[in-house]
């Protein structure tokens, strides 16, 4: 299995290689950080709702909507990624997503240890340190491979971070920052040094060979994956394609008359955030449309599930028995968040 230590690499490419393989069926593991800033958010998640979308553009910072599911960071050169591209059906995967995480991040566990970071792995996908996030993780399927993604924070922009996210108010940002502070550490922040990321970089490879079941093998970025990049970032670098969530929204054009309206709202569940848009009319369920950063696989099927609640009564239990059975004929699964977590963001008051 080959792997590619890149050490800095255009932000593009810190996105783009990792669907690359994916896409071109290659196992792989990347290890690198982006030379420059920008803003990534989670494949279900609507750009205009959570990203200050004018401050970015101010400052010329990128918004990128990636293929995992999760919710929106910013990513820059003080963040050293891993992204491991492996066959869904190779021998080491688990079947279930909660085991995916345990097996795969324990190598990154340990390497943290290795430099210092008492670091503990907490469900689903953190990684923490004395209850300070200190790495952030997801995982998709693309293509028959499964990917995990993750970081380890050398040190990080707490005020840029709160700066990028949309909110309400500048006194709920600066509570967004200090809630940040207090809840997101660094490497920097627990040892008072960063190490080599080349450093780093082969414990971790050293760890996560035991796993794969081979040797992993040094190799350069050849034409065939540069390409592949390019050609995906370019799908992928458009306005259809970071709005496409938002552009399934409800138009503001909706008719409200007597038992018919609009509703959104939000849940947070264990496993992430839900945000429902929906329609009620007349005492059944139209028009949902589900976004957060939360985690869903198969990611293409969620559509599946909004379609799937097209007219149930607008009744917990219809909602709740016509999500269980959606998630049992297509083998949904989210890990931290139930079938009851969605009834409970459609209908909060049930």
């Amino acid at each position: 299995m080959e792997y590619y230590f890149l050490d800095k690499v255009s932000w593009q490419h810190s996105q783009a290689l990792y669907h690359a393989a994916a896409y071109l069926n290659r196992e792989a593991l990347f290890i690198l950080r982006p030379a420059t800033p920008y803003v990534c958010i989670g494949c279900h998640q609507n750009a205009r709702q959570v990203i200050d979308l004018e401050y970015t553009e101010e400052q010329g910072i990128p918004v990128f909507r990636r293929e995992v599911g999760g919710g929106a960071v910013f990513l820059d050169g003080e963040q050293l990624f891993y992204q491991l591209v492996l066959p869904a059906d190779h021998p080491e995967v688990p079947a279930k997503k909660t085991d995916f995480y345990r097996k795969f991040l324990d190598p990154v566990v340990q390497t943290y240890r290795a430099f210092g970071v008492d670091a503990v792995y907490k469900p689903v996908n953190d990684i923490l340190y004395q209850n300070q996030k200190i790495s952030g993780n997801g995982a998709a399927e693309i293509n028959d491979m499964v990917i995990l993604v993750g970081n380890f924070i050398l040190d990080f922009d707490h005020e840029t971070m709160s700066k990028c996210l949309r909110v309400p108010s500048e006194k709920f940002r600066d509570k967004v920052y200090k809630t940040l502070r207090e809840n997101l550490t660094t490497i920097k922040a627990v040892t008072g040094q960063v190490p080599d990321t080349a450093l780093i970089a082969e414990d971790l490879i050293d760890r996560f060979m035991p796993l794969l079941g081979s040797h992993l093998i040094k190799n350069q970025i050849d034409e065939e994956l540069e390409t592949k990049a390019d050609e995906i970032f370019k799908a992928m670098d458009t306005q259809e394609w970071l709005f496409e969530n938002d552009n399934r929204l409800p138009e503001d054009s909706v008719k409200i008359r007597e038992d018919v309206y609009v509703i959104h709202q939000s849940y947070k569940a264990e496993g992430g955030l839900i945000q429902v848009t929906a329609v009620q009319d007349g005492g059944v369920i139209r028009d949902v449309q589900l976004s957060g950063d939360f985690f869903f696989y198969p990611a293409e099927d969620l559509v599946g599930l909004e379609d799937a609640l097209e007219d149930i009564s607008a009744e917990y239990g219809a909602v709740l028995e016509a999500i269980r059975e959606y998630y049992q004929q297509h083998g949904i699964e989210t890990p931290g968040i139930l079938p009851a977590d969605f009834a409970r963001a459609i209908l909060p008051n049930e």
